[in-house]
Order: C-alpha cells, then structure tokens, then sequence
C-alpha cells in the first residue's frame, strides 16, 4: 500500500493528527488548536498516510536560535517498519527548502528501535542527558515512571547514509543485561576506551509487565551514561541489538 507524507495544513487534519496522537498515547497530549497553531506560523505540522487513512504525524516549531525543535512524532504500531524514518526524511527535507540547518529532539533513552534510528540511521549526536526530563506524565506508555530523555541534534547538512555498525568487540561494557535484568559491571569508565551501555530488550513489554524491572533500567542507564560523559565519552553509534557504543572525545 502506498504511504504518502505530506504537511497538514488544514483544519480537519490538524484535528486528525490530534487525534493520531491521542489514539497513539492514549491521552491527548497536543489539542487540535495547538495544532493550528503551530502549523499557521509556520511550524511544521506533516502526516503519512496509507490508504487515506493517518497513520504517522510530526510536529515542531522554531527554538530561539532557529533551527527546528520536533516536538512529537508518532507512528501506530501497526503501521512501523520505516514510517518513522520516512517521517524524519520529510522533515529534513522541509527544513533545509527553509535554510534550516538542525533539528533537534528529545527521546526516551531505552527504546531501543528508537536509539537506533536516531543515532545509527539518521546520524543525529546526543546533546544532553536530561533526568526526568517531563516530569510526570500521564499518558499510558510513560505514566509511573521518570521521564529521561535523551536530547538530541540531527546536522542535516551531513549526507544521510546507512554507516556500518561500530559493533562491541573490544568495548568495556559498563551495563551488560541478563534475559530482562540490567547486569551493572564494575570497570569505571576510563578515557580513551570504547564503551558498551545495553538497553532492555523490549521496555514496552517490561513497563506493562514487570513495572519494577523497567524502573532499574531506568536507573542502570541513567547511571552508565552520565558516568560515561563526565570521562569524555559520547554516543557514537547503537547497534541493532540495543547496545549504545560510546567513544572518547578527549
């Protein structure tokens, strides 16, 4: 079936698209005014479509220095397999016809397909670790837990391209995992190594499931990779199995 994206610009699709997002979250996070909004000063508001109907939507707006802060960007589990990086392609897109050089947002850190995207696909590079980011919420995929995220900056005049995985070998792991368990290791981070950082297999599953299991993920990766910064390490790269590589900017 055929997926076209395209800016929504009128007012039944900001509608839509409010609710896309609340069918996607289960609680209305954007309002369809928002919506409007945004899109009428000239914020990006864009769809995906299959078969007519809404099944991806992207929203951002301008941050003071110019570059373009994309909010939220949703995709029904059904409908994933590409759709989010089609979305992110689109926005680029659009951002750059603008002069825009950057897009920045924030994600949450143990969504695997997530982290893999952002950093091994797109080539975006982590800005900031942000406890708690949000505070609490309280839609169905994050309420009872804290809300760190990831803050992220996607250069967009690098060329897009698929890089070969950096892989593990050599890596000093400083979170290793055991079936859904997060293994803490010792080795404290030293400048000049490569290091490993898991994430869980499927935090979906965990949240719904086994609450407290999510919640020492939450912490082990906090911990691993605010440790890992303050040694001068940086993301460089997520393999498609969940692990975050970290290398040495000193």
């Amino acid at each position: 079936m055929t997926t076209v994206i395209a800016e929504l610009t009128a007012l039944d699709e900001h509608h839509e698209a409010a609710d896309l997002i609340t069918k996607i979250w289960h609680r209305e996070l954007l309002e369809p005014g928002l919506i409007r909004t945004i899109a009428h000063v000239g914020g990006y508001v864009a769809g995906a479509r299959r078969g007519g109907e809404l099944v991806g939507v992207s929203v951002g707006f301008f941050a003071g220095d110019g570059h373009l802060h994309s909010h939220i960007t949703g995709v029904l589990p059904g409908a994933r397999g590409g759709l989010g990086q089609a979305l992110k392609e689109h926005q680029r897109a659009w951002a750059l016809a603008r002069g825009v050089s950057a897009v920045s947002w924030t994600f949450d850190p143990l969504v695997s397909r997530n982290a893999y995207l952002n950093f091994h696909k797109l080539g975006a590079r982590a800005a900031a670790y942000l406890p708690d980011f949000y505070g609490t919420m309280r839609d169905a995929i994050n309420a009872g837990e804290d809300t760190d995220r990831l803050y992220v900056v996607w250069d967009l005049g690098a060329p897009a391209r698929e890089r070969p995985e950096w892989g593990l070998d050599g890596a000093v792991v400083l979170l290793g995992r055991d079936g859904d368990e997060p293994v803490r290791t010792s080795p404290a981070p030293r400048a000049g190594a490569r290091l490993a950082v898991a994430m869980p297999p499927d935090v979906e599953r965990l949240r719904e499931l086994a609450p407290a299991t999510a919640g020492r993920w939450r912490r082990a990766v906090r911990e691993a990779l605010i440790r890992s910064g303050e040694t001068g390490h940086t993301i460089v790269d997520v393999t498609r199995d969940g692990w975050y590589v970290l290398g040495d900017e000193t």
